[in-house]
């Protein structure tokens, strides 16, 4: 019977679950800010300098004591939400959940490549991460909207996440971890992180990833706006169009694990981007009366996009510096989420209509789908990740 909980112990299976769930409750509160506090940045920006500047503790502590000080920090500062009464307080803590947030999961992307046998295995499992996080985003808002309806403070939501990081921590302590890459136990420090900003592929996947964060978040802050005043047929569709845009997104991410493994992620990628680009441009030839039906459809093909392209970028390096290189791309996701939705509003109040701001983002989906195109014909990562398949990964 020891022996069997030894062996459970070790089960990447477990780990899978474990960081599934993580995924799913910070999700909960990092897609819900917008509901509680709009317009606040302070948790991106945490999570952006979480990324950058503590992304390397994953490589030097290993993954598993990175996971458990990020999730001690969440978990406090989620319970400190519960005594806060100023707007002051409540930013400084967003920023310093975000913080947390950059830690445990910079850790918890660094384990991905510890616990895949392969580069496709990174993919897949990166996918079903990103599926929970879909999840967690539709849970989130839901839970807030129940506590208010109830009348209760939306700070419950935020106990309600500190329980359940409390859980995970436990879980996390009572799991045998991977051993970390011998070669990970160099004293690595915050300038190997800084220094993949000098390096091409570090550079080239996070900009892919600046543009397809920059559509998506098109969709979930101004789509609402851009439906306010739609009529039509589909009225019902263009109240519930962002609900309907995050259940094809979490739903196309499992459906991204399954297609991955019939096709070549260069094919996935491009399709998926030809197919965004022509839901944009769809809605900004037709108007509002195509854009409630086309832009809540993006997100189905929106869902493969980013854990592939984040997946593919961080197995472009060494499972010793999967933790600072998923920082930066964490760094560079961040800014894009912040940056983006501020030019669109920009231009959406310069012209007077939203329908302006989409256009920069059909712009953005535009480059994203030239960039993967011209990737699926030159494949310019492809003997850079068949080196690190045949030095990280064995089959299990």
């Amino acid at each position: 019977m020891t022996q069997t909980a030894s062996d459970a112990s070790r089960d990447p299976r477990l780990i899978r679950i474990l960081t599934y769930l993580m995924f799913m409750m910070f999700a909960m509160t990092t897609d819900s800010v917008g509901v509680i506090i709009p317009h606040v940045i302070a948790s991106m920006t945490g999570i952006a300098l979480g990324g950058v500047c503590l992304g390397f503790l994953a490589d030097r502590l290993g993954r598993k004591a990175t996971i458990v000080l990020g999730l001690v920090a969440f978990a406090v500062t989620a319970f400190l939400f519960a005594v806060g009464k100023d707007f002051g307080f409540f930013v400084a803590l967003l920023f310093l959940s975000g913080l947390a947030i950059g830690v445990f999961k910079t850790g918890a992307l660094a384990l991905i490549g510890d616990i895949s046998s392969s580069t496709r295995a990174h993919t897949a499992t990166m996918n079903m991460v990103e599926g929970f996080f879909g999840l967690g985003a539709i849970l989130g808002p839901a839970i807030v909207t129940a506590l208010l309806a109830q009348g209760a403070s939306w700070k419950w939501l935020y106990v309600i996440a500190g329980g359940l990081c409390v859980l995970l921590i436990i879980a996390a302590l009572n799991v045998r971890y991977p051993q970390t890459q011998a070669a990970a136990q160099q004293k690595l420090d915050p300038r190997v992180t800084l220094a993949m900003f000098g390096n091409p592929y570090a550079l080239a996947f996070s900009f892919a990833i600046m543009l397809y964060v920059g559509v998506e978040t098109a969709i979930y802050v101004w789509m609402p706006t851009l439906l306010a005043d739609y009529k039509g047929p589909a009225v019902l569709l263009a109240a519930y169009a962002l609900s309907v845009f995050f259940i094809l997104r979490a739903a196309g991410r499992f459906l991204g694990a399954w297609l991955l493994n019939r096709l070549s992620w260069t094919q996935v990628v491009a399709i998926c981007s030809v197919a965004i680009l022509i839901c944009f441009a769809a809605a900004l030839a037709g108007g509002r009366a195509v854009a409630v039906f086309s832009l809540p459809l993006s997100g189905l093909f929106m869902s493969v996009l980013y854990p592939t392209i984040n997946s593919k970028g961080i197995s472009c390096f060494p499972k010793a510096e999967h933790g600072s290189v998923s920082g930066v791309i964490l760094f560079f996701t961040c800014v894009s989420a912040v940056i983006s939705p501020w030019m669109m509003g920009l231009i959406s109040d310069r012209f007077g209509d939203a329908a302006y701001g989409f256009a920069l983002a059909t712009g953005l989906a535009a480059l994203l789908a030239v960039l993967a195109a011209l990737n699926l014909v030159f494949d310019p990562s492809r003997h850079r990740l068949a080196a690190r398949e045949g030095l990280d990964y064995a089959e299990a």
